[in-house]
């Protein structure tokens, strides 16, 4: 590189004497202004990607708002949203649903897992209310379905006090043994 630099020292008068040729300055601005005219036109696949994001876009927006409509319809309505009186059974019979939860689970018969599986199958009775309360919500005036959904109610009341009853039976059982067990310890 040293050597390089020697030669242009050396012969710096012969780079200066020369100008460039004719048009050069006309040649290189036109050159300028080809460059800056690409730069601003739109090309074929910019106008693709545009498009792709608008598609995009657009989608998801549709996809958000059928999600949220399809939740409201996919949770139906209450008894409640009908008439007061409708509204008043189905708390009648909520409230005396949760009384016989509370009751199976201070149960002392059943262990753990016997618990859990007895819920989960009284959660299973409640899938059956759900698709009724879709039911409802396309029908809200059927009278079929009204009574179709409190008729639930009063099915789930019955099986959780058999399930109480016998419950009672078997722990009364439980009691007698250990009372007999007592007497001829004694």
């Amino acid at each position: 590189m040293n050597d390089l630099d020697n030669i242009i020292q050396k012969n710096r008068e012969l780079f200066n004497t020369n100008e460039p040729n004719d048009g050069h300055f006309e040649r290189f601005e036109q050159k300028l202004n080809e460059l800056n005219s690409k730069k601003k036109t739109f090309t074929f696949g910019y106008i693709l990607k545009a498009a792709a994001v608008a598609i995009l876009v657009v989608l998801s927006g549709l996809w958000v708002y059928d999600n949220i409509n399809e939740t409201k319809i996919n949770k139906g309505i209450a008894l409640s949203e009908i008439s007061p009186e409708y509204g008043e059974v189905e708390m009648y019979y909520t409230h005396l649903v949760n009384e016989k939860y509370v009751e199976i689970n201070k149960s002392e018969s059943l262990d753990s897992l016997q618990k859990m599986i007895l819920v989960y199958e009284l959660n299973e009775m409640d899938s059956i209310y759900e698709n009724l309360k879709k039911d409802l919500t396309v029908n809200p005036n059927d009278k079929r379905v009204i009574n179709a959904m409190i008729q639930h109610y009063q099915l789930k009341v019955e099986v959780m006090n058999q399930i109480l009853n016998q419950l009672q039976q078997v722990q009364n059982l439980n009691k007698q043994k250990s009372e007999n067990y007592e007497s001829t310890e004694i």
